[in-house]
């Protein structure tokens, strides 16, 4: 479905990305893992057409995607960033269709289709309360959610997510991992930038782990999903055990300097 061929991206001839080649495939859900400035987001923009490479080509479909317009992109890619600004009132509801404008064959041309499809997507993501709320009146993490609305109502056969749920509680952040889970099991193809290692272990089954715009490691979760590539990754030590209950690998995280503990159980200054 996607396949980037020796790719350098980056920003005003400041490359950000070297040299990455990868394919994902249809009904892959896939983990972009790595430290801050790794490149996760602007992998994603350059996937979603948004970025053009400086070197290299990135295919959708088989087609360059650089040739397609952005309309026809958007019939089969949504994005999700890490945070939108809008500061008009438009009700949720309006958000939300706004994600139908690629199926129009008329601006402004809502059909009964595009309306089942957003009341759909606000169900899915629990925003259904919001409907009739300006956007501007609700908290950032419930906007968040009707974002995430908003690209599924794109009905994509690619979602891509830039730390989309950040924002959000530990159960709102659970909810639509296991919505993306699903989705991903009817045929949604699922590639997430995210920095919660452990969410990343539990619902991504292949991870691509990006440190200093290089791909350090890319493979099923159950094999590079170690405690050596994480310290290779985030410089920092870590130790992975399996979750006795779900079978997943587990990320822990141990101090840099390990007598510290030591000494703040003793009473001492740490």
């Amino acid at each position: 479905m996607i396949r980037v061929e020796d790719v350098s991206v980056g920003y005003e001839g400041r490359p950000v990305l070297r040299r990455l080649s990868f394919q994902v495939h249809p009904g892959e859900f896939v983990g972009l893992l790595g430290p801050n400035g790794s490149g996760k987001t602007t992998l994603i923009h350059a996937l979603a057409g948004l970025l053009a490479p400086q070197e290299g080509r990135i295919f959708l479909n088989g087609e360059p995607l650089a040739a397609l317009s952005s309309r026809r992109r958007a019939r089969t890619v949504a994005v999700v960033p890490q945070a939108t600004d809008i500061r008009f009132p438009f009700s949720c509801l309006e958000i939300v269709l706004m994600g139908r404008y690629p199926h129009q064959r008329r601006a402004f041309s809502l059909t009964e289709a595009d309306l089942a499809a957003a009341l759909w997507a606000m169900r899915e993501t629990t925003t259904e309360a919001f409907a009739d709320r300006p956007v501007t009146d609700i908290s950032g993490g419930e906007r968040q959610r009707v974002i995430i609305a908003r690209a599924l109502a794109q009905q994509p056969a690619v979602l891509l997510l830039d730390e989309a749920t950040s924002s959000l509680d530990v159960r709102k952040k659970v909810e639509i991992f296991e919505l993306l889970s699903r989705l991903n099991r009817e045929g949604l193809t699922v590639i997430c930038a995210l920095h919660d290692l452990n969410l990343a272990a539990l619902y991504c089954r292949r991870l691509m782990f990006l440190k200093g715009g290089r791909l350090l490691e890319d493979g099923p979760t159950e094999t590079v999903f170690t405690a050596a590539t994480l310290e290779r990754v985030y410089d920092t030590p870590m130790e992975v055990i399996l979750h006795p209950g779900y079978g997943r690998p587990f990320a822990l995280t141990l101090p840099l300097h390990p007598a510290a503990p030591a000494r703040a159980a003793s009473g001492g200054v740490p």
